[in-house]
């Protein structure tokens, strides 16, 4: 069960949002026609620039009686600024924390495992699931205002796939509800709680399609977090990518794939498929950002295109593989990642969609990256060298203390 990767299962109308700017409004639109129920998930939950929208359409979907559970990762984000504790309280919106990092913060090894999926469920109908935090394109809570906006990508999902969403969610947030019970009142008055509480039975299949619209997508969701679901996200890449016919795109924002990701790449470039990499060549974080410079070597060698994108952070963590074969999630192609937190993807096999992803990725490389040479990234400076290596190090030291092994 831990390796299993879900099959791909038709019925999907699959929408592409590329950035902030696609994505909240299609959010807004969701929450502001919930009758029910609004599930929410996400790493970072700021409200500086057009992310208050959100935070309001939340807060009226509450106001007029639709159940809104929100949960944010509390080193992502943080506290709740006290204005919408405040706001949240007073309209019904019940919104929890997940893995406060206390007062060792990431000292403490535990802490480096986090909530990082960003999911959406709203009416047990449409599901989000992507990248893409609430968080303006153009702000950084470490940098501030951005000249350019951030690079990233979110999917818009009706069919039996909001099914498997919404139970994900609703588990988590019992199994959080249960932990902050524990803390405060008896065991067994904790799960007479959640028995009493228990949701309906998920639809088993999705609500009828209006007339003319495309359904047939097939797609799948795939979870990665530490107990069932330990490798899928990593195992459905390399099996993509070992079928690959012609071409394999990725986009990733920390890029330090494990050895088998890496010689999958490899066999890839070196059996004639075209390999493109997009990848963060902004500075944003030193681990990230140096950790993946000692493996670019041995990618160009086998003849794997590496495009850095600068105009922005890069923030995307999504793949098309021969153009009919996609991912949109929130895992990134790192230990962290793959080895550490809550992550959630969506796995597409439809050339409509893919192809429109793969449009978006290759203008982005066309007219936003830079292609790396492999004869002046072998001449880079040392300090670059060891910044790299320290970098390396550093990574495997963190997940050494965790018990992992990876690179």
């Amino acid at each position: 069960m831990a390796h299993r990767i879900p099959p791909l299962r038709q019925g999907h109308r699959l929408d592409l949002l590329q950035g902030s700017r696609e994505l909240f409004p299609a959010l807004i639109d969701a929450i502001d026609g919930a009758r029910s129920e609004v599930l929410f998930e996400t790493y970072i939950f700021d409200t500086t620039g057009s992310g208050v929208d959100v935070a309001y359409a939340l807060e009226r979907a509450a106001r007029r009686g639709v159940s809104v559970m929100l949960v944010v990762d509390g080193f992502g984000s943080g506290p709740l600024p006290p204005f919408w504790q405040e706001r949240f309280a007073q309209a019904g919106v019940q919104w929890r924390v997940f893995s406060p990092p206390g007062r060792f913060g990431l000292l403490w090894p535990g802490n480096w495992r986090r909530l990082h999926r960003k999911l959406c469920v709203v009416d047990s109908e449409i599901a989000f699931c992507g990248g893409i935090n609430i968080l303006d394109d153009y702000h950084d809570p470490n940098y501030g205002t951005l000249e350019s906006p951030r690079f990233d990508f979110a999917v818009r999902v009706t069919g039996p796939l909001v099914a498997q969403v919404q139970a994900t969610m609703v588990r988590l947030w019992q199994r959080m509800r249960a932990v902050q019970g524990v803390r405060q009142v008896r065991l067994a008055g904790v799960l007479d709680s959640l028995r009493a509480t228990r949701p309906a039975p998920l639809a088993a299949t999705p609500a009828p399609a209006p007339a003319g619209e495309r359904r047939w997508a097939k797609a799948a969701l795939v979870l990665r977090d530490n107990v069932r679901n330990r490798t899928g996200i990593e195992r459905a890449y390399r099996r993509a990518i070992a079928g690959a016919r012609s071409e394999v795109i990725i986009a990733n924002a920390y890029f330090v794939p494990g050895r088998k990701m890496r010689n999958a790449l490899v066999r890839a470039a070196r059996r004639g498929v075209t390999v493109q990499l997009l990848l963060q060549g902004r500075y944003e974080y030193f681990m990230q950002y140096y950790a993946a410079r000692p493996i670019y070597g041995v990618l160009l060698a086998a003849g794997v295109q590496i495009h850095e994108y600068s105009p922005s952070f890069l923030h995307a963590k999504v793949a098309v593989i021969d153009g009919e074969w996609s991912t949109v999630g929130s895992s990134n192609l790192d230990p962290l990642s793959l080895l550490l937190a809550r992550e959630a993807n969506v796995m597409v096999q439809d050339a409509a969609f893919s192809q429109l992803l793969r449009s978006r990725l290759v203008l982005a490389m066309a007219t936003q990256g830079k292609r790396m040479d492999p004869e002046v990234f072998a001449r880079r400076p040392m300090r670059q060298r060891v910044g790299g290596w320290v970098a390396f190090v550093l990574m495997r030291l963190v997940l050494a203390v965790q018990g992992k092994k990876y690179l």
